[in-house]
C-alpha cells in the first residue's frame, strides 16, 4: 500500500480518532472509541434509518433499507468489501491498516446482531489485510472471521465480483442483477458493505442516532471520508462533515485552482467549485482531486481511459470494443483529428447502459464529462496548435 502523506481531520474526529499517535492496537482502540456495545437487527436499523446513513462506496445504497431486505432468518455471512481497486482511492485501506478494530467492531456487531455465523473480509491489499490478521489475534468474537486476499483489479472490487471470489470463481460482475441481501455469498441472504460503512456502523452504535447527527448535513449526518489527490499541498485521507463546501476542503489541502474530479474513474469533472457541498450520492467514491493546471487534460484523460479499457472483465462488448473505441477516439482526439471528437461522441451514446456491469456506464460517465468540462482544450487541440502543456500523470498514480 503506497503511504499517504497524512491523515487529517477538519471539525471532529470519529473514524479518525486516535490515528494521530499512529496504527491502534486494541488496547488504544477502546481507550480511543469505548467498548462497543451490544445492539441487536432492529437497533441498527433504526439507528441506520435515523440518520439515513447510506454505504461509502460507490453505490451510496440506504444501509437501513439493506437491513430491511434480510430475512428475519437464515443470513449466511456479513461481507467486509475491502478490494478499493480505484486506483485513486486510499480511504478503506488506510482504515484497515491503522484502525482495523473499529471496522472489526461494526462488521462482528452486526454479525451477531443477525445471526450471522460468518464474517467475511475480502482485501487486496497486502499490508491492509496483515494488519486486519494481526488484529483478529487480539480478539475474541466468537465467530468465524476470515480475511480472504482478493485480486486488485478494478472490476473485482464490485460487490458481486467480490462474492465470486469469496467462492473460488472468477473476480468479474456476473451477468445477472441480484442482491447480496437476496442471494450473496453461497447464494444464501448476505450483508455486504465497504469498510467505511462498518466503520461507521460501529461509531452509530456508540453514539446512537442523537450523537452521531451532531455534525454533519441534516439530511445524512455525520462525517465522511475524503482521499485528497492531484494538485494539492496537502494530499491524504481527511475525514469532514457530510456535507462540507467542497471549497472549504480545497482551502484547507491548498488545491491549485482548476477543474476538480469528484468521484474518482467513475465521477465526474467539476468546471467550478462554488456552490458544491460534498455528499452523497457525487462523493459516493469519497475521491477528491483537483487536476491544477500544469497538465494537459485531454492527455490525462486519454491515460486513463487506456487504463479503463484493460480493466475490462471482458465479458460483454460495450466493455470489450466500446472501451478499445474510446481509447483510439480519444488518442486521436488529442493528436487534434477532428474525426476522433466525432467518433467518441457517437460511441459515448450508444455504451451505457448495456453492460454486463456499471464499468462501461461509468468510464463513459467520466469521459462525457471530460469533454464537457474541457471543451476549450478539445478546441486548442482540434486547431492544431495542442495545449502546450506536457501529460504529467496527475490522474495516474502508480499504475
Amino acid at each position: 500500500m503506497r503511504t499517504l502523506e497524512a491523515t487529517r481531520v477538519i471539525g471532529v474526529a470519529r473514524l479518525l480518532a486516535g490515528l494521530d499517535q499512529g496504527p491502534l492496537d486494541l488496547h488504544r482502540h477502546l481507550q480511543t472509541h469505548g467498548p462497543q456495545p451490544h445492539r441487536n437487527r432492529d437497533d441498527y436499523t433504526a439507528l441506520a434509518e435515523a440518520v439515513g446513513l447510506r454505504g461509502r462506496g460507490g453505490a451510496a445504497f440506504p444501509v437501513a433499507l439493506k437491513l430491511k431486505d434480510l430475512p428475519r432468518r437464515g443470513v449466511e455471512a456479513v461481507v467486509v468489501n475491502g478490494s478499493e481497486s480505484e486506483p485513486l482511492s486510499r480511504k478503506d485501506r488506510l482504515l484497515l491498516a491503522q484502525s482495523p478494530h473499529l471496522v472489526l467492531d461494526g462488521a462482528v456487531g452486526l454479525a451477531h446482531a443477525l445471526q450471522a455465523p460468518h464474517v467475511l473480509i475480502a482485501v487486496h491489499d497486502h499490508e491492509a489485510a496483515t494488519k486486519v490478521r494481526e488484529a483478529l489475534m487480539e480478539r475474541d468474537d466468537d465467530l468465524a472471521i476470515e480475511v480472504r486476499d482478493t485480486p486488485g483489479r478494478f472490476v473485482a472490487g464490485e460487490a458481486r465480483a467480490v462474492l465470486n471470489a469469496l467462492e473460488g470463481s472468477p473476480a468479474i460482475p456476473p451477468g445477472r442483477r441480484v442482491l447480496p441481501t437476496r442471494k450473496g455469498y453461497h447464494r444464501r441472504p448476505t450483508f455486504l458493505s465497504n469498510v467505511e460503512t462498518f466503520a461507521q456502523l460501529a461509531v452509530l452504535a456508540r453514539l446512537g442516532a442523537r450523537g452521531f447527527s451532531s455534525t454533519g448535513a441534516s439530511t445524512e449526518p455525520g462525517t465522511q471520508l475524503l482521499t485528497i489527490a492531484g494538485a494539492v499541498r496537502r494530499p491524504g485521507v481527511i475525514e469532514t462533515p457530510t456535507g462540507i463546501p467542497l471549497n472549504t476542503v480545497l482551502q484547507y489541502v491548498d488545491a491549485e485552482p482548476g477543474p476538480v474530479l469528484l468521484g474518482g474513474y467513475h465521477g465526474r469533472w467539476l468546471p467550478q467549485t462554488d456552490a458544491v457541498t460534498l455528499q452523497r450520492p457525487d462523493v459516493s467514491a469519497g475521491i477528491v482531486l483537483p487536476l491544477g493546471s500544469s497538465t494537459c487534460p485531454l492527455g490525462e484523460v486519454t491515460r486513463v481511459v487506456q487504463w479503463l479499457s484493460n480493466q475490462s472483465a471482458g465479458q460483454c462488448g460495450p466493455c470489450v470494443f466500446g472501451l478499445a473505441a474510446l481509447v483510439d477516439d480519444f488518442t486521436r482526439l488529442t493528436a487534434g483529428d477532428p474525426q476522433g471528437w466525432h467518433d467518441a461522441q457517437r460511441h459515448l451514446g450508444v455504451i451505457p447502459g448495456r453492460g454486463a456491469c456499471a464499468h462501461p456506464d461509468g468510464s463513459a460517465r467520466f469521459l462525457v464529462s471530460a469533454l464537457e468540462v474541457f471543451g476549450d482544450d478539445v478546441h486548442s487541440h482540434l486547431s492544431g496548435t495542442g495545449c502546450g502543456r506536457p501529460v504529467r500523470g496527475i490522474l495516474g498514480g502508480a499504475w
